[in-house]
């Protein structure tokens, strides 16, 4: 499981500008939830080949009691209580201010890694000016320009020190037997409903898997002879014998579980429609490459209507997922569940399916046959062979000349192709083109 890293200071140190420096981005918006815009925003960032999972969040008044203020302070709580270490960004500038004493007693109770970053201290490692934050009692001071890039590799190499065995908590070798399903969706979508439904009709043995430091639960069984392990974002606990599933939604939870997954089950609410929540849900399991199949639940409370508009809304709102299986469903009442287990194993067998050097290469090839990519200029591009670069989602790579100018609709037209032949569904595929030198290019120079 990839660290959660929350960003906590004071209006205007420069949190976001350290955010979009640690995520490489510019919008400090990378996966932006409905209702959380103002308060938090999540995106993934690297250092190596170490991953993490960085929050941003508003200007924090611990002791605020109304309005605005009260509520920003209120999601930057959240942001601390999900993760697992904390920078707590000050500004050398202002110097030590009451608001960061209060910041910083808040944060000693909180029972965290705290890290101390004192912003736009540019040229400024070795200024006494540093000296006053010690009075903090939250370790040494990690001297940081967020808008010059200086001091941030060493700042984030002491946070993710301890996080280096991170991969020990996720879910070990691969086991190619087990399929791994994260349950995907909004609030009151019915997700603890349909992880209730499950266990209880298929009478399951479930457990908590320890060894995880957010208490992440994977609940494995067996179905018709294929291992299923679920990855729980609604919060399973136990009660007695009982197993129940809390709705208790966490982003930070929801993008872990995405990307520890094979297959995401994307649920959404037929009474409520697609929501912009849904389409940042979606569009995040997209960017993490991972299989979907897309259930809409509570199919049984909605009209004819009612169906005629939400699809219209699917093919519109979720049309970067064309390649899902989209099914309707009822949790409550146990319709339409079979149909979901064939789709999600099927999404499976598409995102690691095989594909020779040869079949790629002919298949490339009649394409180009059947309908030849546009001349651009003097040249017009030439495919030569092609070979699968990877699995989860497939990646196709293809080598020729001049490819640098075919178009984004031949790509889908070569994808389509690909997709027909190989029967692939509910798994994105990408296709690159590399392009070989010509070495007659060469000797004229």
């Amino acid at each position: 499981m990839k660290p959660v890293i929350a960003l906590v200071g004071r209006p205007n140190v420069g949190k976001s500008t350290l955010f979009n420096r640690l995520t490489k981005s510019r919008n400090a918006i990378v996966a932006d939830f409905a209702g959380l815009t103002r308060d938090r925003h999540y995106g993934d960032g690297r250092l190596g080949d170490r991953e993490f999972i960085c929050i941003d969040t508003g200007g924090f008044e611990p002791d605020s009691t109304t309005g605005i203020v009260k509520e920003m302070a209120k999601q930057t709580r959240q942001a601390v209580a999900e993760a697992d270490a904390v920078v707590f960004v000050v500004d050398v500038r202002t110097g030590l201010s009451g608001q960061d004493q209060d910041i910083a007693r808040y944060l000693r109770q909180a029972n965290k890694r705290i890290f101390l970053a004192v912003n736009k201290a540019e040229g400024m490692s070795d200024s006494p000016l540093l000296a006053e934050f010690h009075e903090l009692g939250l370790g040494e001071p990690h001297p940081i320009s967020a808008a010059h890039g200086q001091g941030i590799r060493s700042l984030l190499d002491a946070v993710l020190e301890g996080f280096d065995g991170a991969e020990e908590f996720g879910a070990g070798p691969e086991d190619e037997t087990t399929i791994r399903i994260a349950v995907a969706g909004r609030p009151n979508v019915g997700k603890s409903t349909l992880i209730n439904t499950w266990l209880g009709e298929e009478r399951l043995v479930a457990f908590d898997m320890p060894g995880t430091t957010r208490d992440a639960i994977s609940v494995p069984f067996e179905r018709n002879g294929q291992k299923f392990q679920l990855i729980d974002t609604a919060g399973l606990r136990r009660k007695g014998k009982v197993f129940e599933a809390i709705e208790k939604f966490s982003v930070v939870k929801t993008l872990q579980a995405i990307a520890d997954a094979n297959v995401v089950l994307l649920l959404i609410d037929a009474t409520q429609g697609v929501t912009d929540q849904d389409a940042h849900i979606a569009g995040y399991i997209l960017d993490s490459g991972r299989a979907v199949v897309v259930a809409i639940n509570k199919w049984d409370a909605v009209d004819s209507y009612q169906r005629e508009t939400l699809m219209r809304s699917i093919e519109t709102r979720l049309g970067f997922l064309k390649f899902a299986t989209i099914l309707h469903i009822s949790a409550l009442k146990r319709q339409g569940l079979a149909p979901l287990w064939n789709a999600m194993a099927d999404a499976y067998a598409s995102a690691y399916k095989k594909m020779t050097t040869p079949v790629l290469t002919r298949l490339v090839q009649e394409a180009v046959q059947h309908q030849t990519p546009k001349k651009v200029g003097h040249f017009r591009p030439k495919m030569r062979y092609a070979h699968q670069g990877g699995m989860n989602p497939p990646i196709v790579v293809i080598h020729g000349n001049s490819l640098d100018h075919v178009t984004e609709v031949y790509k889908r037209y070569l994808e389509g192709r690909i997709r027909a032949h190989y029967k692939l569904t509910g798994t994105p595929l990408k296709i690159e083109l590399r392009s070989s030198k010509n070495p007659f290019d060469e000797k004229d120079s």
